[in-house]
């Protein structure tokens, strides 16, 4: 099966193109700006680069957040655009899973994982994860969530945890923390496609007029509107 994956959620670009298991053509860029002007370039080229047209692909991903505002509707709105020229199923895969999945098996095995992502304002996204085969899937062991700093701490899994992700060196800044016990993971703190691939190939294609991934929303925007009013988040 033939994988487009994007992911723009946090702070890279990042496209990957697979065959199977077989990585046919990735990009992963560190960026915390100027997603809009960069993905589109990066897909034509892997695409090229690939040898296929998007009539070749057998199925688009993206992750659907939780991230940026802006990094989230650039990612869903290129894939929904490709997967509907090319009339082709589409499916989202959170920012957080894709964190967690990129963990090794043999540093996840037999531990809780909590993925996490800096969301400022005070608040990081945070969720927790296990291994629950040898067939490398990830179960959740709760929902994602956006939580104050000194919360995020109190709600972490209370044995050896793997932690990865730009919120862990707000954690660790905590009072009290305890690296032995909360291992923090020198991993990529952004999402990477060919995690995001791979987990698409797993998922399986959605069904038939299944509808199009949203965009996951844990709080609402920065952004204002006159009078101080918060904007819908979708």
């Amino acid at each position: 099966m033939k994988i487009l994956a994007l992911d723009t959620a946090l702070n890279a670009c990042s496209v990957a193109i697979m065959d199977a298991d077989d990585i046919c053509a990735h990009l992963h860029e560190k960026r915390r700006r100027g997603h809009a002007e960069t993905l589109m370039p990066m897909v034509q080229s892997l695409m090229k680069k690939a040898e296929l047209c998007y009539h070749d692909l057998d199925l688009i991903a993206v992750t659907v957040g939780p991230g940026t505002f802006t990094g989230l509707r650039i990612g869903l709105a290129t894939a929904r655009g490709i997967a509907l020229a090319a009339d082709k199923p589409i499916v989202g895969i959170t920012s957080l899973e894709a964190l967690a999945a990129s963990v090794p098996r043999e540093i996840a095995a037999g531990r809780p994982i909590v993925a996490t992502a800096d969301a400022r304002r005070g608040e990081i996204y945070m969720q927790a994860f296990i291994r629950t085969d040898a067939a490398d899937r990830i179960t959740p062991m709760d929902a994602p969530m956006a939580v104050p700093i000194a919360e995020a701490y109190r709600l972490l899994p209370q044995e050896n945890t793997a932690l990865l992700g730009s919120g862990v060196p707000l954690l660790m800044g905590l009072p009290g923390f305890d690296a032995d016990k909360y291992a923090p993971l020198d991993l990529d703190e952004d999402p990477d496609a060919i995690v995001v691939a791979r987990l698409a190939a797993a998922t399986g294609l959605p069904a038939k007029g299944a509808e199009p991934p949203a965009p996951l929303y844990l709080r609402a925007p920065d952004a204002k509107l006159p009078g101080g009013i918060s904007p819908p988040p979708t």
